[in-house]
C-alpha cells in the first residue's frame, strides 16, 4: 500500500472525507513555497498536490499559469521540486505527495531516471494531465511498477464508453474534474457533481476526489458530501499571488479542510 492508500483507509475508519490542497512548487520562491508545504499537514491537508511548473500548462487557468511563470522565473526546476519533497519527508513521513504536471519535463529527464528519483524523494503519486490512457506504456505502467500511484482525471465528458479506459490502469484515487474547461474558471455545484461521482463509483472501488471550482469552506463541504473528498488549488494559489503570509494562507486552508472534514 502507498501512503495514498493508507490515508484513505485511515479516513474511512474515521468516517471522514479527504481534503487535498494544490500548490505550485517554487511559487513565489523556493523558500516561501517550502515553508507553506511544510505547514499544510498541520492545517488539515490529507494529501498535497505539488505542481511541477511547466512553460505550456494547457489545462490550467490564469491563476495556476501565472504561478508556474513565477516559479520558473524564480529558478524552480524538476530537481528543486523533488528536493522539496525530500525536505518535507525529513519531518513528515505520512502525508502523501502527488506530483501534478505535464509529461515534457519527465520525458526530458528520462522516465526510468525520473521514477527512481521521485520514489527516493518521497513522491507517492503522479497526475500527468497530457498523457491519455492510450499512452499508458509511456509512464503510467512504469510508475505503477515503481510503486507510485498513477492518478487519472475524469471529466463531465468522460462518457460510459470512455470511462472504463480511464479506469483501466488508474490507482490511488480518481480525480473528477467538476466542470468543463480550465482550472479556476467556474464554481463547482454539488447537485451536478453527485450523479457523476456515483456513476464513476459504480465502475471502480477507488476513491473519487472532486476538484476545479471549489473556493469556500461551504463548497468544500458540499462537494466532499457527494464524493470521497475535495481538491482546492486556484483559491489557495491566488492568496500566494496576493502576497499573503504563510499563516494567512494556512488559516484559509484550515477553513477549507474543516469544511471537507465536516462532510458526511
Amino acid at each position: 500500500m502507498t501512503r495514498i492508500d493508507t490515508t484513505f483507509a485511515r479516513l474511512a475508519q474515521e468516517g471522514k472525507k479527504a481534503f487535498v490542497a494544490y500548490v505550485m512548487a517554487g511559487d513565489p520562491d523556493y523558500d516561501a513555497s517550502l515553508e507553506l508545504i511544510k505547514a499544510l499537514p498541520a492545517a488539515g491537508v490529507d494529501i498535497i498536490e505539488l505542481g511541477l511548473p511547466f512553460t505550456d500548462p494547457m489545462a490550467d487557468g490564469s491563476t495556476i499559469q501565472l504561478a508556474g511563470q513565477r516559479a520558473l522565473e524564480g529558478g524552480q526546476t524538476l530537481d528543486k521540486t523533488l528536493q522539496m519533497a525530500r525536505e518535507l519527508r525529513k519531518t513528515d513521513n505520512d502525508t502523501p505527495i502527488v506530483m501534478m504536471g505535464y509529461y515534457n519535463p519527465i520525458y526530458s529527464r528520462g522516465v526510468d531516471r525520473f521514477l527512481e528519483q521521485a520514489k527516493e524523494a518521497g513522491i507517492d503519486g503522479l497526475i500527468i494531465v497530457d498523457l491519455p490512457p492510450e499512452e499508458d506504456s509511456e509512464l503510467c505502467i512504469p510508475a505503477q511498477n515503481a510503486g507510485l500511484n498513477f492518478i487519472r482525471l475524469a471529466t463531465p465528458t468522460s462518457d460510459d464508453k470512455r470511462l472504463p479506459k480511464l479506469l483501466e490502469n488508474t490507482s490511488g484515487f480518481i480525480y473528477y474534474v467538476s466542470i468543463t474547461g480550465i482550472t479556476g474558471a467556474a464554481n463547482a455545484q454539488a447537485g451536478d457533481v453527485g450523479p457523476e461521482v456515483a456513476r464513476i463509483k459504480s465502475q471502480t472501488d477507488l476513491p473519487v476526489i472532486v476538484g476545479f471550482g471549489i473556493k469556500t469552506p461551504e463548497a468544500a463541504e458540499a462537494i466532499a458530501g457527494v464524493a470521497d473528498g475535495a481538491v482546492v488549488g486556484s483559491a489557495i494559489v491566488s492568496l500566494i499571488e496576493q502576497g499573503k503570509t504563510v499563516p494567512e494562507i494556512t488559516a484559509f486552508v484550515k477553513s477549507l479542510a474543516d469544511g471537507a472534514h465536516r462532510a458526511k
